[in-house]
């Protein structure tokens, strides 16, 4: 392990968390939550927030811990291969946000503790072995995302609520999308892990023309919840901006020439739907 200063151990544990995406994850319980039309209290809110944040945050280390291999071809600077965070404080790490993640899922209730459970079951699951398997391990990643709204759903006593499981079903398609995408600007790492991703099976251009399809199928969905009367024209005017801004980062995804390219546009969509949870909150809110 690398000898570093608490501000660099810091930055090395931010990177091994990927902050962004746990963050992302609670923000999309909680849109389930608000979207599913129910009452809610501040504590059911904050611990919706929390369960999808610290479990998040544990497939995000657990990934790293089983990607050793492949991320020193891939991403040698990350703090794992580089040696900023050693195997031993990952565990702990790992363990203690398993903790806490699943103890708010229990003070929610019974329901939202056994379907928390079972999406931190699936995180590790992929980590440990399915990864590999290409496709169905996409689908896996991608049904931990959409599962987060439903999550937001149960734990707000809304499951029933068609818009919870729409706004499921476009983060399943959303994310599955970047994954095929993913797989692509990883290809000679992969290859070292034996993944049967698309890129790797069918080719890479195969793979970005799939995610590009996908990408298309979500836009043309997003508008459901306008033509259905769920979400009104603050919602309509904003995610026809927000769709634009997908459709040119997936054709500029589409076109990259490098995989370091394809990445920084991968991460601009992934932005980009956390602009549109917050835009869905926000419209819900507003009435």
């Amino acid at each position: 392990m690398v000898d570093i200063g608490f501000v660099e151990k810091t930055r090395a544990i931010h990177g091994l968390l990927k902050t962004e995406l746990p963050i992302a994850a609670g923000v999309c319980v909680v849109a389930g939550e608000v979207i599913s039309g129910q009452t809610l209290s501040l504590n059911t809110i904050l611990l919706g927030f929390a369960v999808g944040f610290f479990i998040s945050g544990t497939a995000m280390m657990t990934n790293d811990y089983w990607d050793l291999e492949v991320d020193k071809v891939n991403h040698p600077t990350r703090p794992l291969p580089s040696g900023k965070i050693s195997i031993s404080e990952l565990k702990i790490l790992a363990a203690t946000f398993s903790v806490a993640g699943l103890s708010a899922a229990a003070i929610l209730g019974p329901v939202p503790m056994i379907f928390s459970v079972m999406i931190w079951v699936v995180g590790l699951l992929y980590n440990w072995r399915y990864k590999e398997s290409g496709l169905p391990g996409n689908m896996m990643v991608s049904l931990s995302v959409a599962s987060t709204f439903i999550l937001g759903g149960i734990a707000a006593g809304g499951l029933l609520n068609g818009i919870v499981w729409l706004f499921g079903g476009i983060a399943f398609l959303f994310d599955l999308g970047e994954e095929i995408a993913g797989g692509a600007m990883d290809a000679e790492g992969d290859a070292k892990r034996g993944v049967k991703s698309f890129a790797r099976v069918r080719g890479r251009e195969f793979a970005l023309r799939t995610s590009a399809l996908i990408f298309a199928l979500v836009i043309s969905l997003t508008f459901l919840p306008y033509l259905f009367g769920w979400l009104g024209l603050f919602y309509l005017v904003s995610v026809v901006i927000l769709d634009l801004g997908v459709g040119f980062f997936a054709y500029r995804l589409l076109k990259s020439g490098t995989p370091s390219e394809g990445r920084s546009y991968i991460r601009s969509l992934y932005l980009s739907m956390l602009v549109f949870v917050v835009i869905v909150i926000v419209n819900t809110l507003l009435g």
